[in-house]
């Protein structure tokens, strides 16, 4: 099923040194940038991580020290890249975990502040998560009929990336409100309906140390806000201050935003915390 754009979609996936954000770096990018008249373009990029690979990351994808000792960095690339990811959604598998913070951790890495908060972020795991918990390879061969390994070869991030867009237009089809009558296995071809879908939790940042929670007054009730519904506010998730409104925190103990930025926080982490922090010295609510 042709997706129903509103303005372009970015369907991505990367292939990186390890799995940690704040330390591991990206050495493969592949994207298509699909258009709301139809037409698509693609970019596969090799990124030289400016370490050497682990054995075993070369092994599992096929890529090696010699493939990217004279390829740009992502430094390099990020302005080029900023620039054709502004303005356009994303899409992906297991993205909203993984991909997407780590390219927000590159990007600020490379000094480039991408704004991710108006992008919608669709996740093809979870709505296939949700929908039948398996993984990319079954995933294809559920929606797509076909075994992923007579198509593609595995963990490269254009051959993935290309599944992962095929599966995402299976999927609309296969739950179109006219192919499925139980409601809760229904998706609309709307990308704001695929990007609430995709969410599995409310952070504050990618990593998750801070979320969004329901503001509750001394007794322990819902505050209500003034244009209906309930007031939201940032409290931290880990740590001896989790389940604390952040701006609270910062107020009390102000040696702890020293802390974090000392710490071995993402810069998106960071980010956000300071975010909060200025908000709260400006006097903004």
């Amino acid at each position: 099923m042709k997706l129903n754009l509103t303005k372009p979609l970015v369907v991505f996936d990367l292939e990186t040194t390890g799995l940690d954000i704040v330390k591991d770096r990206i050495i493969q990018l592949s994207y298509i940038k699909a258009f709301p008249d139809g037409s698509e373009e693609r970019e596969n990029l090799l990124v030289n991580p400016e370490r050497p690979l682990l054995p075993e990351i070369s092994k599992l994808t096929g890529i090696t020290d010699a493939d990217l000792w004279d390829k740009p960095t992502f430094k390099d690339l990020a302005p080029r890249l900023a620039t054709a990811f502004r303005g356009c959604d994303f899409a992906g598998f297991n993205s909203n975990h993984f991909d997407v913070p780590m390219l927000a951790e590159e990007f600020l890495r490379a000094g480039v502040d991408f704004d991710f908060t108006g992008c919608r972020l669709i996740d093809v795991q979870t709505i296939y998560h949700k929908m039948e918990r398996r993984n990319l390879a079954a995933a294809y061969k559920f929606y797509c009929g076909r075994k992923m390994e007579d198509d593609f070869t595995a963990h490269r991030a254009d051959q993935d990336t290309e599944a992962t867009w095929r599966v995402l237009q299976a999927q609309l089809d296969m739950y179109a409100p006219g192919k499925q009558e139980e409601p809760e296995r229904q998706l609309h071809n709307d990308m704001d309906e695929l990007a609430s879908f995709s969410k599995v939790n409310d952070n504050v940042d990618f990593a998750g140390r801070i979320v969004w929670k329901i503001k509750t007054d001394a007794k322990g009730h819902p505050v209500q806000s003034p244009g209906g519904g309930y007031e939201r506010q940032e409290v931290f998730n880990f740590g001896k201050y989790k389940g604390r409104a952040v701006a609270e925190v910062l107020r009390h103990d102000p040696g702890y935003y020293g802390w974090m930025m000392g710490g071995d926080f993402t810069n998106d982490t960071k980010q956000a915390l300071t975010r909060i922090r200025l908000r709260e010295l400006s006097g903004k609510k």
